[in-house]
């Protein structure tokens, strides 16, 4: 549904003015093809707003809670500098106490050391999953109260459709919606270390106990390219949740806040991006290639299923 509020005089002021920012209003995609005057995108649920404001300027399935996979890592970096704890504390990577996931391969050696700043930059940058399990199991009160924190976190910022089982993104079962992610990706702006370590193009990490370093690369290409202005990034991808971005970013001089989530693609998130500041700036929605279009319609499909077994059930 498309929410429009012109009076008489804007509506004739942005019939002779080219579309931007200010002329797009808050909308909610409900089907597998979008709306004419909005933009055409690969992932299957999205959401897109101003930094400075309250309304979403676009969203697409932007209520329907789906896995997050590492975008999870957004809301353990909050509770980190919530918790208050020194960033310049020397933390243990220790052996896991609960079975790592199949995909958690990590190059970080058991028992070496490193600075918790560190460890949360590597975190949010290059998605070290070890990184953020590390960060939660020396949070004050251990792994449990971290993830009770995250949850805590999302309730006090109005997140209704997330859950948090994990500090990683490794579990499907941390799921949120575009919409609750916005509000995340707002709170988390709040803190300059996490702008500047999200967006972090290279790290060289060093650690103690032994003394080795590993290098780090920012997992979202867009970072490299100051046409972007990105301000904080964090990329996810599970099998179950698909390619996701969010972002902060500048298009048509504002702030912007972008969520794409379940993109089949690796590039999948960029293009949308890119889509989304052409509509911006133009109004033109934009192309998606039809395997990516396809692969919506499959997943729609899916979680319609999934919908109607859950009330049958009921």
């Amino acid at each position: 549904m498309r929410v429009r509020g012109f009076v008489p005089m804007v509506v004739f002021v942005l019939m002779c003015l080219p579309v931007s920012i200010a002329a797009h209003q808050a909308s909610e995609t409900t089907s597998a093809e979008p709306e004419a005057s909005s933009p055409n995108l690969a992932s299957v649920n999205a959401a897109v707003a101003l930094v400075d404001e309250d309304t979403l300027l676009y969203g697409k399935h932007a209520h329907r809670p789906v896995p997050i996979a590492s975008l999870t890592k957004v809301m353990t970096a909050l509770v980190v500098l919530d918790s208050g704890e020194s960033l310049d504390e020397w933390l243990t990577f220790s052996e896991r106490h609960t079975p790592a996931a199949a995909n958690a391969y990590s190059r970080i050696r058991i028992d070496s050391e490193m600075r918790r700043s560190d460890v949360l930059r590597i975190a949010l940058m290059s998605s070290e999953n070890f990184a953020a399990y590390t960060l939660a199991r020396s949070h004050p009160g251990g792994f449990d109260a971290f993830i009770a924190a995250m949850n805590a976190k999302a309730r006090e910022l109005g997140m209704t459709g997330t859950r948090y089982v994990d500090p990683t993104g490794l579990s499907a079962e941390n799921v949120s919606t575009a919409a609750d992610l916005v509000k995340l990706v707002k709170a988390a702006a709040q803190h300059p270390e996490i702008r500047e370590y999200s967006t972090t193009g290279y790290y060289r990490a060093h650690f103690r106990n032994p003394r080795y370093s590993l290098s780090f690369g920012n997992t979202n290409a867009l970072v490299h390219r100051d046409s972007w202005g990105v301000e904080l990034s964090k990329t996810g991808y599970l099998s179950e949740a698909g390619r996701c971005l969010v972002m902060i970013s500048e298009m048509n001089g504002r702030q912007v806040v972008t969520v794409l989530l379940d993109s089949l693609g690796t590039r999948s998130p960029m293009g949308d991006a890119g889509r989304i500041k052409r509509w911006l700036d133009t109004g033109a929605p934009g192309q998606v290639a039809r395997a990516a279009r396809r692969y919506e319609q499959q997943k729609n499909a899916a979680y319609a299923d999934a919908k109607t077994n859950t009330v049958s059930t009921n």
